[in-house]
């Protein structure tokens, strides 16, 4: 049991060193600016945010590359970041963006990217309802339907069992 024990702690090891390069999962650069959602419509609303501009916390932002133009981030209430806002214009393309701040006090510049694709996955519209098979609900999705049939199965198994009973006493059908 040597062997296995080793390669299973080395596999962990392995797959546990991995995992601390790995990128993070929201959908900006690590340490630079995160943006969320970082896959939106034509049309959509991005909130934008960074921690990496200091205690002031202030910067310019630019999605230019987008289409949106500029917009500002502003100190938020959490520590040290910076929030903003800007909506992905409707005749944006399929794509992805750079999307960059400019931090105030440093000058330092920030930057993410963000994904304008033709579908949604926030609204995504999941089947309803039966499929039209053949086989079987004959009766359809309708309770009332449903709960005349379970009768009649009720009703047939009591008569055959009543009648089952009568032939094993002798009675006779």
């Amino acid at each position: 049991m040597r062997g296995p024990t080793r390669l299973l702690t080395g596999t962990a090891f392995a797959v546990a060193v991995a995992g601390f390069g790995a990128a993070p999962a929201y959908g900006g650069t690590a340490g630079g600016l995160e943006v969320y959602p970082s896959s939106v419509v034509p049309g959509g609303q991005v909130t934008v945010n960074s921690a990496d501009c200091g205690d002031d916390g202030a910067a310019a932002g630019d999605a230019s590359a987008v289409g949106a133009g500029p917009f500002t981030l502003a100190p938020s209430t959490h520590e040290g970041e910076a929030i903003g806002q800007f909506r992905v214009p409707p005749s944006a393309q399929p794509g992805t963006y750079e999307i960059t701040a400019t931090c105030g006090a440093s000058g330092r510049q920030v930057m993410g990217d963000l994904v304008v694709t033709l579908t949604s996955t926030r609204d995504q519209v999941y089947p309803r309802g039966s499929v039209k098979t053949g086989v079987g609900g004959a009766l359809g999705p309708d309770p009332v339907q449903t709960a005349a049939g379970v009768a009649a199965l009720a009703v047939a198994a009591a008569g055959g069992t009543w009648l089952l009973h009568r032939r094993a006493r002798g009675d006779g059908i």
